[in-house]
Protein backbone atom coordinates (compact mmCIF):
# COMPACT_ATOMS: atom_id res chain seq x y z
CA UNK A 1 0.00 0.00 0.00
CA UNK A 2 0.88 3.22 -0.63
CA UNK A 3 -0.30 6.76 0.27
CA UNK A 4 0.76 10.67 -0.53
CA UNK A 5 -1.12 13.60 0.24
CA UNK A 6 -1.00 16.55 -2.19
CA UNK A 7 -2.63 20.25 -1.08
CA UNK A 8 -4.83 18.56 1.41
CA UNK A 9 -5.51 15.58 -0.55
CA UNK A 10 -4.47 11.60 0.69
CA UNK A 11 -4.29 9.42 -1.98
CA UNK A 12 -3.85 5.43 -0.47
CA UNK A 13 -3.32 2.73 -3.08
CA UNK A 14 -3.54 -0.65 -2.97
CA UNK A 15 -3.50 -3.50 -5.41
CA UNK A 16 -4.34 -7.12 -6.25
CA UNK A 17 -3.36 -9.52 -8.88
CA UNK A 18 -6.46 -11.27 -10.32
CA UNK A 19 -4.91 -14.57 -11.45
CA UNK A 20 -8.19 -15.75 -12.47
CA UNK A 21 -8.78 -12.88 -15.25
CA UNK A 22 -5.29 -13.02 -16.41
CA UNK A 23 -3.84 -15.92 -19.00
CA UNK A 24 -0.17 -15.69 -18.72
CA UNK A 25 0.61 -18.14 -21.53
CA UNK A 26 -0.94 -15.50 -23.71
CA UNK A 27 0.45 -12.65 -21.63
CA UNK A 28 -2.20 -11.40 -20.32
CA UNK A 29 -2.45 -9.96 -16.64
CA UNK A 30 -5.32 -8.51 -15.20
CA UNK A 31 -4.19 -6.25 -11.69
CA UNK A 32 -7.39 -4.69 -9.47
CA UNK A 33 -6.52 -1.57 -7.45
CA UNK A 34 -8.55 0.07 -4.71
CA UNK A 35 -7.70 3.96 -4.30
CA UNK A 36 -9.25 6.05 -1.37
CA UNK A 37 -9.15 9.88 -1.62
CA UNK A 38 -9.48 11.46 1.35
CA UNK A 39 -10.18 14.70 1.91
CA UNK A 40 -7.85 16.11 4.77
CA UNK A 41 -8.63 20.10 4.09
CA UNK A 42 -11.11 22.39 5.48
CA UNK A 43 -12.85 22.65 1.93
CA UNK A 44 -15.22 20.88 -0.07
CA UNK A 45 -12.84 19.34 -3.37
CA UNK A 46 -14.36 17.96 -6.78
CA UNK A 47 -12.39 15.25 -8.61
CA UNK A 48 -12.58 16.19 -12.26
CA UNK A 49 -9.97 14.07 -14.37
CA UNK A 50 -8.01 11.89 -13.91
CA UNK A 51 -4.55 11.05 -16.00
CA UNK A 52 -2.45 7.46 -15.56
CA UNK A 53 1.05 6.38 -16.60
CA UNK A 54 0.93 3.08 -17.22
CA UNK A 55 4.31 1.13 -17.81
CA UNK A 56 5.14 -2.22 -17.89
CA UNK A 57 8.17 -4.33 -17.58
CA UNK A 58 8.73 -4.45 -21.77
CA UNK A 59 9.05 -0.63 -21.83
CA UNK A 60 5.24 -0.19 -23.22
CA UNK A 61 4.14 2.83 -21.81
CA UNK A 62 0.53 4.08 -21.76
CA UNK A 63 -1.60 7.73 -20.68
CA UNK A 64 -5.07 6.94 -20.00
CA UNK A 65 -6.80 10.35 -19.35
CA UNK A 66 -10.54 11.73 -19.29
CA UNK A 67 -12.98 12.79 -16.78
CA UNK A 68 -13.53 11.52 -13.14
CA UNK A 69 -13.03 7.92 -12.01
CA UNK A 70 -15.23 4.75 -12.62
CA UNK A 71 -17.69 7.31 -13.94
CA UNK A 72 -17.87 9.61 -11.12
CA UNK A 73 -16.59 13.28 -10.55
CA UNK A 74 -17.21 12.95 -6.61
CA UNK A 75 -17.75 15.55 -3.96
CA UNK A 76 -15.63 15.20 -1.36
CA UNK A 77 -16.08 16.61 1.91
CA UNK A 78 -13.88 18.19 4.40
CA UNK A 79 -12.82 14.87 6.76
CA UNK A 80 -14.38 12.37 4.08
CA UNK A 81 -13.16 10.08 1.65
CA UNK A 82 -14.09 8.53 -0.87
CA UNK A 83 -13.13 4.99 -2.64
CA UNK A 84 -12.79 3.27 -5.95
CA UNK A 85 -11.70 -0.10 -7.47
CA UNK A 86 -10.49 0.12 -11.21
CA UNK A 87 -8.24 -2.41 -12.74
CA UNK A 88 -5.51 -2.58 -15.47
CA UNK A 89 -4.06 -4.65 -17.92
CA UNK A 90 -0.90 -5.29 -18.60
CA UNK A 91 1.38 -7.61 -21.37
CA UNK A 92 3.70 -8.55 -18.35
CA UNK A 93 3.63 -9.75 -14.68
CA UNK A 94 5.59 -6.65 -13.51
CA UNK A 95 4.04 -3.33 -14.03
CA UNK A 96 3.66 0.51 -12.05
CA UNK A 97 1.15 3.05 -12.19
CA UNK A 98 1.42 6.62 -11.42
CA UNK A 99 -0.11 9.44 -12.32
CA UNK A 100 -2.12 12.65 -11.45
CA UNK A 101 -6.38 13.95 -10.53
CA UNK A 102 -7.50 17.43 -11.66
CA UNK A 103 -9.69 18.85 -8.89
CA UNK A 104 -11.57 21.58 -8.26
CA UNK A 105 -11.71 23.43 -4.49
CA UNK A 106 -15.53 24.12 -4.57
CA UNK A 107 -14.90 27.37 -2.12
CA UNK A 108 -13.11 29.46 -5.02
CA UNK A 109 -13.57 27.36 -7.57
CA UNK A 110 -9.80 27.22 -8.42
CA UNK A 111 -8.07 24.27 -10.12
CA UNK A 112 -5.40 21.82 -8.22
CA UNK A 113 -3.61 18.97 -8.87
CA UNK A 114 -2.91 15.89 -6.91
CA UNK A 115 -0.47 13.55 -7.30
CA UNK A 116 -1.48 9.50 -7.46
CA UNK A 117 1.50 7.52 -6.01
CA UNK A 118 3.38 5.57 -8.09
CA UNK A 119 2.58 1.53 -7.39
CA UNK A 120 3.56 -1.36 -8.66
CA UNK A 121 2.01 -4.31 -10.17
CA UNK A 122 3.37 -7.32 -8.92
CA UNK A 123 2.01 -11.16 -9.96
CA UNK A 124 2.90 -13.09 -6.32
CA UNK A 125 4.54 -15.91 -8.63
CA UNK A 126 7.25 -13.24 -9.26
CA UNK A 127 7.77 -11.81 -6.04
CA UNK A 128 10.29 -15.05 -5.19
Amino acid sequence: MVKQITEGVSITVETFYQPNQSNPLNGEYLFAYRITIENLSTVPVKLLRRHWHIVDSNGLFREVEGEGVVGQQPIIQPGEDYQYVSACNLRTEIGKMYGTYLMENLYNKKNFTVAIPEFKLLAPFKMN
